[in-house]
């Protein structure tokens, strides 16, 4: 991965930029040395009914190489968020589930079943779990941690 060959990612959304999709971004901006493109377009939603909503989003999921999936849009927008999750799972596209934001509570069965991955809101975590998801990249890295002896 490089600036010449940025990871392709798309984010769940329901035609609206809510907190946790900005919020994946700032992450994402963050981490050093990630490169990625963004082909969600929360803001330009389609006209037409339920099956031209759909279409769009299977046209901005197609070239992606990965899904970061929120989880935190899924009791209000259950058939949404699962035809995204159905959809990149019909087309072999890796699913980075996020845990909620700020909340002890368990990611819904139904979420859960449609990821490769679940991981914490941590940038260190998202970035690992999408390099090991999009490009199967080993991700092993080493903390210091300077103490200091009297």
């Amino acid at each position: 991965m490089s600036q010449a060959n940025p990871v392709r990612l798309f984010v769940t959304h329901v035609w609206e930029p809510g907190d946790d999709y900005l919020r994946v971004f700032e992450y994402l901006e963050s981490s050093r040395n990630f490169f990625y493109r963004n082909y969600s377009a929360p803001d330009t939603r389609p006209a037409g009914d339920k099956e031209a909503a759909k279409e769009a989003l299977r046209r901005q999921i197609a070239p992606v190489e990965a899904i970061i999936a929120l989880s935190s849009l899924f009791d209000g927008n259950q058939d949404l968020v699962t035809f995204q999750l159905l959809y990149a799972q019909a087309s072999q596209k890796a699913v980075v589930l996020l845990k909620p934001f700020g909340s002890q509570k368990p990611v819904p069965k139904a979420l859960a079943d449609l990821a490769n991955e679940i991981v914490d809101w941590d940038e260190r975590a998202l970035v690992d779990a999408i390099r090991r998801q999009a490009r199967h990249e080993e991700t092993t890295r080493w903390d210091t941690i300077e103490f200091k002896l009297d």
